[in-house]
């Protein structure tokens, strides 16, 4: 990476900005978005543990608390009240990840008997899995960072009620599969259609979180993958399956690895992101102007970047990154340079397309700029 004082810098201010817009080190309406919050609580930690600026750390605290009693919560325009789990509420602040959490959707979730309408459930509330496996993701490195233990119980329960949720066998003796997106309740489909990388999502966190407590779920989800395929030219799910294969390399690299499971599984992942950024080149999406273009999905690509440049520069790399396809990957390392490079520029940041997504634009940049925690399990 190019540059990463200054990089540090542009993360930390855009982080600063994001905390204050959203309400978080401010008196302003509570803006939470569970995706979004994910990365930031991984980028406030990764700013502590540079800086030593304890403001960090209250920030990540605070936004923890925030996330879990607003997006673990029925919404204030919802006939119901309290906790989604329906735990009461003293319960509920001792498991406050036991029912899921809601997206963080400006509409509420369709109601039982409302037609689906494909263009506008896109606008509305309900639970998307690969969002609370990102939420698991940022628990789990917040309790390592913050020495918290509890956030990794909750990341687990997370994990279990997500699982229970979103998975179903369509009838008996078939595998099983996964919906897409569940009503805030987790007790009816909002698209049944099931996301291509969600179950690899699940079963790579599931799997660093490290507890027997979910060889149930990892071993469900890891059927789930027979079969797989993981190929795309969208940048953000190239991004994603970077992500998982780093994070499969460094699990790989520990001591309670099992690479009978994990080693298949990281050819696999490779072998479909090099297809992937292939096809990407074919589309020639970069070269379309920038008000054509949605940053949050390049900078996904960044950072899934960034997790190999990381392995391709640590001193001790695991064993599986020295292989044809992982070196045909570091090829694509500086492409995370001109992205970031990209959506620095006052330019760009000038679009309507940036300001319409401003939050989750900054919160990625600043990702893909300061990438450490979020690209470690």
């Amino acid at each position: 990476m190019s540059d990463p004082g200054s990089a540090e810098l542009s993360a930390r201010r855009l982080m600063e900005d994001f905390a204050v817009r959203t309400g978080l080190s401010s008196d302003g309406t509570q803006h939470r978005y569970l995706w979004t919050d994910a990365f930031a609580l991984c980028n406030y930690l990764t700013l502590l543990r540079r800086t030593g600026d304890m403001r960090f750390r209250d920030l990540s605290f605070r936004l923890i608390d925030r996330v879990h009693h607003v997006l673990g919560r029925h919404r204030p325009d919802d006939p119901r009240r309290g906790w989604i789990s329906g735990l009461s509420e003293e319960e509920g602040e001792r498991r406050p990840t036991a029912g899921g959490l809601r997206i963080g959707k400006e509409v509420r979730e369709r109601s039982p008997g409302e037609p689906y309408d494909p263009g506008s459930e896109w606008d509305r509330d309900g639970q998307y899995y690969h969002y609370l496996v990102k939420w698991m993701h940022a628990l789990n490195r917040a309790a390592d960072v913050l020495e918290e233990p509890e956030w990794r119980t909750w990341a687990v329960e997370l994990a279990k009620a997500a699982h229970a949720g979103f998975t179903y066998r369509p009838g008996p003796g078939t595998a099983k599969r996964m919906y897409w997106k569940m009503s805030v309740d987790l007790t009816r489909p909002l698209v049944p259609s099931q996301g291509a990388h969600d179950a690899l999502d699940g079963f790579v966190i599931s799997s660093a979180l490290r507890v027997d407590d979910l060889r149930r779920e990892v071993d469900d989800l890891e059927r789930m993958l027979h079969a797989a395929a993981w190929a795309t030219d969208d940048p953000l799910g190239i991004g994603g399956l970077l992500t998982d294969g780093a994070w499969v390399a460094q699990l790989l690299g520990s001591s309670s690895s099992e690479p009978e499971r994990l080693e298949p599984l990281l050819a696999h992942l490779v072998d479909s992101s090099v297809v992937s950024l292939e096809a990407l080149a074919r589309t020639r999406g970069f070269l379309r102007p920038l008000a054509h273009r949605l940053a949050f999905r390049e900078l996904g690509l960044a950072i899934g970047l960034r997790a190999w440049e990381s392995l391709f520069a640590a001193a001790a790399p695991p064993a599986p990154v020295d292989t044809a396809g992982a070196r045909l990957l570091e090829r694509h390392v500086d492409m995370a340079d001109e992205i970031t490079a990209t959506w620095l520029s006052p330019a760009a940041r000038a679009t309507a397309t940036w300001k319409a997504h401003e939050d989750i634009n900054d919160v990625m940049l600043a990702t893909a700029l300061a990438p450490d925690e979020f690209i470690r399990v």
